[in-house]
């Protein structure tokens, strides 16, 4: 089985062939932790778990080696330690929001049925590589310092822009770049710069007496290079790091080591935007894994069914998370835990849902295949491969679902007060059957049970009262 992957640098899709079979090597950017990560955050954990997932079925699980870097040092970060815990000195403040942050991070992310990367490596214990980086652009001519900063040179590397294809001027407005009499030109960008009163501070590379700390984009070329080498396999995010961050990843990492790439493949997930509009928190439109774990819109919903939901569109499409979306991928798999109670654990996972998933990680194809293998009546297979996948399967399905299920299975699209009306309907009908039964008029209490019926309602009598439930 190929396994085709788009790779965004040479804009096309093409067989995936590993630098070394026995050790394939994928770096993703990972969360700045100063907040919760939200619903576009979300996004690319999951998406490069299904792929990591996939390379460890082809390749072997001892023969895959996932980073997924935590920044820990940032502008961001500190000013969260500044407004969290003003009474506190700044660096105490900081590990204090990290530490928070991080922790929130996992417990999140494991909600959402990811995997552990293979390593997590943090900003803040990677200094000395990014020294060394630092200290070697500089040398070799591609960075220079100014006024205690070090700062790459833009135009000492040839194939800058290859990654974004973008004119400079449209590089320079998308950057937001900053103005400062010290740079050459004003697409140079900061790889050190000095660290203001109370801020983290490190001795500084390049013969700068003061003290200073990394830029953001050298952090990751310093990490990458630590647990992945020169030069390596995959290299993935949000499309929103392909400029400036991936692209000044690509200019640092290829001038440090005089490489001609620094990964073979770039992979990007599209944007996310929420009910048709971009997220933001002036729109109140924000929302973060936690908000979707812990109730959203009314709903507690548990991870599986916002995997199942971001999986639902191929991942370099645009997304919009909606509430129509997630109730749908809730319907969908309540049916197939309902259907896979009893299955069997275990299993091969369906050739067609991996060849989908070899196709550039083609998730709604492979869930059209789930759909396929829950027609068939193949539960073990569907079980194999929803495990496969990651999403793990819930058996206790609310009533409120159950109703959803049977009244979409007459409509395509079902309401929640559509589904609380037809609740109160079965409620009703309960009560109008045990005031029949308290007067002896059994003829009625039995049309009323069979009506119920056909609604997939089954009635149990006790001495304590009448109840029900929807099997299925």
């Amino acid at each position: 089985m190929d396994l085709k992957l788009y790779d965004t640098l040479t804009r096309e899709k093409r067989v995936f062939a590993p630098l070394d079979p026995g050790n394939v090597r994928m770096y993703v950017c990972g969360p700045t932790v100063y907040d919760f990560a939200h619903i576009g955050n979300a996004r690319p954990v999951i998406v490069f778990d299904v792929l990591f997932r996939l390379l460890r079925h082809i390749y072997g699980a001892d023969h895959v080696t996932y980073v997924r870097n935590i920044t820990d040092v940032d502008d961001k970060i500190n000013a969260r330690a500044a407004e969290e815990y003003p009474s506190l000195p700044l660096n105490e403040a900081i590990r204090k929001v990290t530490e928070k942050t991080d922790q929130q991070f996992h417990e999140d992310v494991a909600g959402l049925g990811c995997l552990p990367p293979t390593a997590e490596p943090r900003a803040t214990e990677h200094i000395a590589e990014m020294r060394t980086l630092i200290e070697r652009l500089v040398k070799s001519g591609n960075a220079y310092v100014a006024q205690d900063n070090v700062l790459f040179s833009v135009s000492s590397d040839p194939d800058y822009g290859e990654l974004s294809k973008r004119p400079l001027d449209e590089m320079i407005a998308g950057a937001r770049v900053e103005v400062a009499p010290y740079k050459r030109v004003p697409m140079d960008f900061v790889l050190w710069k000095p660290s203001r009163p109370g801020e983290p501070a490190w001795p500084s590379p390049a013969g700068i007496k003061t003290h200073g700390r990394p830029g953001w984009h050298i952090e990751c070329s310093a990490m990458a290079w630590k647990h992945l080498g020169e030069t390596f396999d995959i290299h993935g995010g949000g499309i929103d790091l392909v400029f400036p961050h991936h692209e000044n990843e690509i200019a640092q990492s290829r001038c440090a080591f005089h490489t001609p790439v620094m990964a073979n493949f770039w992979m990007h997930n599209g944007f996310l935007q929420v009910e048709g509009e971009k997220m933001a928190k002036s729109a109140g439109n924000f929302v973060t894994i936690r908000n979707l774990l812990d109730g959203w819109r009314g709903r507690k919903r548990p991870g599986q069914i916002v995997r199942l939901a971001i999986l639902g569109t191929h991942y370099r499409q645009p997304m919009d998370w909606t509430l129509s979306a997630l109730e749908e991928a809730e319907t969908v798999h309540a049916d197939w835990s309902e259907f896979c109670g009893n299955a069997a654990i275990g299993g091969d996972v369906n050739p067609a849902v991996l060849a989908a998933l070899a196709d550039d990680l083609n998730t709604p194809k492979a869930i059209s295949e789930l759909h396929a293998l829950r027609k068939s009546g193949d539960a073990v297979a569907l079980r194999a491969a929803l495990s496969f996948l990651g999403v793990g399967l819930i058996f206790n399905v609310s009533i409120e679902t159950k109703i959803k299920m049977r009244m979409e299975a007459k409509a395509t699209v079902v309401t929640s007060q559509e589904v609380e009306a037809q609740k109160k309907k079965i409620d009703a009908l309960v009560a109008m059957r045990n005031a029949a039964r308290s007067t002896k008029n059994f003829a009625e209490s039995d049309r009323i049970r069979d009506e119920l019926a056909k609604m997939g309602v089954v009635l149990k009598d006790t001495k304590d009262g009448t109840t029900w439930e929807i099997p299925r």
